[in-house]
């Protein structure tokens, strides 16, 4: 490896640690949103989730996570990415705008005792800010998995996961550990409450 490239790969570790060490600021958030979830959980709401490119993978890995189990064995909880029916996305996109995508979605699926995440790491992604706004329309609580780069996202939410960086790359990173500290609170509710009489 070159002097050069190992150089580039060390200030990337160095800018992640930085960032992640900066995240410890945000664990009352991460504690506000489980909790929240887990009260919408208990009493029979949904998880729905969203986001575009990274983010609509980071979307579709906290739905897993809570359908599937995060480390323990328990029961599925409901969760729904909506990015992952193409059909669906492509008509919307098609027939009305791509802005529209969530929007949509969210204004002919969310109750109001459901909680939609809304994950950017602009912040203004115009499909999921409008995706957030049509679940405050229906009366659903609203989070935004964002970061310091833009506030318009984190402005539209009742709950706001806000990454201390401008970097992409680090902003995705912190997003996937915050989902994880997430899910492992839900998990071990979940698991809790299986063992209740």
């Amino acid at each position: 490896m070159t002097t050069r490239l190992q150089g580039l790969l060390d200030g990337q570790l160095d800018r992640h640690s930085e960032v992640a060490a900066a995240m410890r600021a945000e664990l009352p958030q991460v504690q506000a949103i489980a909790d929240e979830l887990i009260r919408r959980l208990a009493a029979g709401g949904v998880l729905y989730t969203f986001g575009n490119g990274g983010s609509a993978a980071d979307a579709q890995h906290l739905a897993g996570e809570l359908i599937g189990r995060y480390l323990r064995e328990r029961r599925p909880l409901p969760a729904v990415a909506l990015i992952g029916d193409a059909a669906v996305v492509s008509c919307i996109a098609n027939d009305y705008s791509y802005d529209d995508v969530f929007a949509r979605q969210v204004t002919a699926l969310v109750r109001p005792h459901d909680i939609v995440v809304g994950f950017s790491t602009s912040g203004t992604s115009p499909t999921v800010v409008k995706g957030l706004a049509a679940a405050r329309a229906n009366g659903a609580c609203t989070v935004a998995f964002t970061s310091a780069r833009g506030r318009v996202l984190a402005d539209a939410a009742d709950l706001a996961l806000v990454v201390p960086a401008q970097e992409t790359a680090r902003i995705q990173e912190m997003h996937v550990l915050a989902l994880h500290l997430v899910s492992e609170l839900v998990d071990r509710w979940a698991c809790d409450s299986e063992e209740q009489p």
